[in-house]
């Protein structure tokens, strides 16, 4: 059984790569990183609420504001895109692309996921793409509208049960705000699990401190912890794979609309959510980083937006991807990281577990958000600049090749032939 490609890196059936959505695909990969290095850097609190670590000054509130409105979740939605789109890629190509093989690309890539989340990242998402990836076959050939009416419902279902538990925090936080005697326990319970409760910073500042062997030993017997991680990020991340396989069969992501119909649906997905995500922030702001108000926002409220902005960023890539940059250099290398999405998210994390991690350089805790965001143009430097000459000789990243070996029971071709090779 042999795999002729990988949900990460796929050509579309009959067109050859579109180079447009390879370099889309590279854009999601290096717009992950500033989320993850608050997540490697940090105490895990910090990532959504920034009075839990490196400050509040103006800077930093200004750093963290940037984030919420344009970065923070928007990029793993459309990490999640690009995947849904790659396996309608392949599910549609000629020649019947066997479902054996796609489960087995999932098993394999489950695996992956697992052994990343165990030894260097707890907020893996191959995890959630994998078990994700399972259900899609079922929707990869449903019209555009009933793919776009299934993304909504399951990210209304998502926010009908998690938005219960918000409005309720949020009614005590108003109670609380207007002078009214209220119960003190929910508010130490919003430190404790959103904000800066002293335990519960200190017991994160110990586990970034931790050996390796210390880290694979706890992980190790925190199985429950992944089992909940994956169950409770399903509903989003199916949602926006659902997006991303309409928006291939729309024709967005495969380069078919002309330039200003994907500007003006950019246009408007920003219209939508940026006035909302503005305003959150704002909220947040004036609300002192309240944990209440910070998780309500971040985790609740700001959800649709962000998906929203997502999509609109999938469209504006399209378009100056295939308009004015088409067949730049800066096209061609977000394209190169882009068919190495995989290798280059994992080699994020080997890169920040150096830097931060306590068998590493051990600056878990020693940064603040300005700090930690110019680290992470470590991984997005490395991976610009060695995705292209590694593809110029090789037919793939290593991590891609490995995954569809495995998949395939198979040593696939790695090296391609000196003829094959692109001029450089």
């Amino acid at each position: 059984m042999s795999v002729s490609g990988t949900a990460l890196t796929a050509a579309p059936s009959g067109k050859g790569r579109v180079a447009a959505l390879d370099a889309l695909r590279g854009v999601a990969v290096i717009g992950i990183v500033p989320m993850n290095v608050i997540a490697f850097s940090m105490p895990a609190n910090a990532y959504l609420n920034p009075r839990v670590w490196g400050g509040t000054g103006v800077l930093e509130t200004a750093l963290w504001a940037t984030s919420f409105v344009l970065v923070e979740d928007k990029f793993r939605a459309l990490f999640a895109m690009m995947f849904g789109a790659g396996i309608a890629i392949l599910l549609g190509k000629r020649g019947a692309h066997p479902l054996r093989a796609h489960y087995a690309r999932m098993g394999v890539l489950l695996a992956i996921g697992l052994i990343h989340a165990v030894v260097l990242a707890n907020n893996d998402v191959l995890r959630i793409y994998a078990v994700c990836g399972l259900l899609l076959p079922l929707a990869v050939n449903w019209p555009v509208k009933r793919l776009l009416w299934a993304a909504g419902l399951l990210i209304a279902g998502q926010l009908a049960v998690s938005g219960y538990y918000a409005w309720a925090w949020l009614d005590y936080w108003h109670q609380r705000a207007g002078g009214m005697p209220v119960d003190p326990l929910p508010q130490e319970m919003a430190e404790r699990t959103y904000g800066s409760h002293p335990d519960t910073t200190a017991a994160a500042l110990a586990r970034g401190k931790e050996s390796f062997a210390e880290r694979l030993v706890r992980r190790v017997s925190e199985p429950m912890l992944q089992v909940r991680f994956i169950v409770a990020s399903i509903p989003s991340a199916l949602a926006a794979m659902l997006l991303g396989v309409a928006l291939w069969r729309s024709g967005l992501l495969a380069g078919e609309w002309d330039t200003r119909r994907a500007v003006r649906l950019a246009r408007a997905c920003a219209a939508v959510s940026v006035p909302v995500l503005l305003a959150l922030a704002a909220w947040n702001i004036l609300a002192g980083f309240d944990p209440i108000v910070t998780a309500a926002n971040a985790l609740v409220l700001s959800a649709p937006f962000d998906v929203v902005l997502g999509v609109g960023y999938a469209a504006l890539a399209m378009a100056v991807f295939g308009g004015a940059l088409k067949d730049r250099a800066i096209t061609r290398r977000l394209a190169a990281a882009g068919r190495m999405a995989l290798t280059n998210y994992l080699a994020t994390s080997t890169i920040f577990a150096a830097l931060f991690a306590g068998w590493g350089l051990g600056l878990f805790g020693e940064v603040s958000r300005a700090e930690a965001l110019l680290l992470a143009l470590v991984p997005i430097i490395a991976m610009l600049a060695w995705s292209p000459p590694w593809l110029a000789r090789f037919r793939q990243g290593p991590a891609e090749w490995a995954w569809r070996s495995l998949a395939s029971f198979t040593r696939l071709p790695f090296r391609r032939d000196r003829a094959s090779r692109p001029l450089t």
